[in-house]
């Protein structure tokens, strides 16, 4: 069954980054170019007259006004240039409208301050960059800002930090949209990680966790993803690694920006949902493929993670992907 036809809307501001604006819309136009979703709509809307993007020497023209933001199924606001300035009365009034006829609405970085004038953040959590946290908690102390998050999915509006996490937030939309194989294999096309766990705090002196496999614990992580269906107790993995498990458990973090045991599960529930999308094995069969004792011991791991249960999400994707 082939998805439905979306439209997603990208709103910029005059003098707005190109460098930012990779990151709002990048996942969402590499999914067209590389073929995963080509039937994508994706359209950048100017938030306020006689916008112009710029960087590198170019400008360009935006090419839409707020009218299509109206037809909209998702509109990211990747940033906005001064949190203390007000976004304008039209914008703010057309996110509202949108919202209310059922779009989902999306920030990147700074953008979040948009959505939080709007309104649309009130009794919600939210993230933005992590240097701005500060400011938005006091500007909308109405928001539940939660800074250590790289993004946070609150159904009909989502959140991320700044620069890559913009990429996580757009890789996770398409998750959520048409399933795992689909995001996975964009990942792959654009050499980054589906989905990187833990959250900001890593990112302020580590941006990229890099499995480097001529470091011993980025080796042993690679090798370790090969072992999913297998028992891996943490001191076998450093004494793989040849370190102490003091050592390993440090430069772990440093990589991953997570604790061992957590990320191990984190990757098992992924390879589940690989196996729930691409065979029709038992979800008992599918847990133990993946280290889980039992269906009993994956379902709340996965729950967590993805929101749902096996077999809800086996119903949802297993005949979406082509």
């Amino acid at each position: 069954m082939e998805p439905a036809k979306q439209r997603f809307v990208v709103v910029v501001f005059d003098g707005v980054s190109l460098g930012i604006m990779s990151f709002a819309f990048g996942v969402f136009d590499m999914a067209k170019h590389y073929g995963v979703l080509p039937d994508l709509d994706v359209r950048v809307v100017a938030g306020e007259p006689a916008a112009v993007l710029s960087g590198g020497g170019l400008a360009c023209q935006v090419p839409f006004d707020l009218d299509a933001i109206t037809m909209a199924d998702l509109v990211i606001i990747p940033n906005w240039r001064n949190p203390a300035e007000l976004p304008p009365k039209p914008l703010l009034e057309a996110l509202r409208t949108a919202h209310a006829h059922g779009a989902r609405l999306a920030s990147l970085c700074t953008g979040t301050f948009v959505l939080a004038a709007a309104g649309l953040l009130d009794d919600r959590p939210a993230t933005t960059h992590w240097a701005a946290a500060g400011v938005l908690a006091q500007m909308y102390p109405k928001v539940d800002v939660r800074p250590a998050q790289l993004y946070i999915d609150d159904g009909d509006v989502l959140t991320a930090g700044g620069g890559a996490a913009g990429m996580d937030l757009g890789l996770h939309l398409l998750r959520t949209q048409y399933g795992a194989e689909v995001a996975n294999r964009l990942a792959r096309y654009m050499v980054v990680p589906p989905h990187r766990a833990g959250g900001q705090a890593q990112y302020v002196e580590t941006p990229l966790p890099i499995l480097d496999e001529r470091d011993p614990v980025g080796e042993t992580l690679t090798w370790a993803l090969g072992q999913l269906d297998h028992v891996l107790p943490v001191g076998h993995l450093a004494r793989r690694a040849r370190m102490s498990r003091r050592n390993f458990d440090r430069r772990f973090r440093e990589i991953t920006g997570t604790a061992p045991a957590t990320w191990l599960t984190h990757q098992r529930v992924l390879r589940a949902q690989q196996l729930l999308e691409s065979t029709r094995m038992p979800v008992e069969e599918v847990a133990r493929k993946c280290g889980f004792s039992s269906a009993a011991a994956l379902r709340p791991h996965f729950r967590r993670v993805v929101g749902t249960v096996p077999a809800a999400y086996r119903n949802t994707f297993a005949d979406a992907v082509s």
